[in-house]
């Protein structure tokens, strides 16, 4: 298991990249979101930061972005169909 010192400045190498990307695809495609979207970089910037801070396991990362989405009152086009 690969560990994180927080007070060391970490830097992505292409393997980062990919695990983030993969998750952030993944959301996009669940949500119906085009990636040109405002909340697609909303969603890339918590995927970042929460990977940075060491959230690692790809379907844990998912429900935190997730979570945190629904704590900021993104729009869900999911449920505004709904409404």
């Amino acid at each position: 298991m690969k560990t994180v010192d927080v007070q060391e400045p970490t830097f992505f190498d292409a393997q980062d990249l990919a695990a983030c990307q993969s998750v952030f695809d993944e959301l996009l495609k669940e949500i119906g979101l085009a990636k040109e979207s405002e909340e697609a970089g909303r969603i890339a910037a918590i995927v970042i930061d929460l990977y940075q801070q060491g959230v690692r396991d790809r379907s844990h990362l998912k429900v935190m972005v997730e979570n945190a989405r629904s704590l900021f009152g993104s729009y869900n086009p999911m449920t505004a169909a709904t409404k």
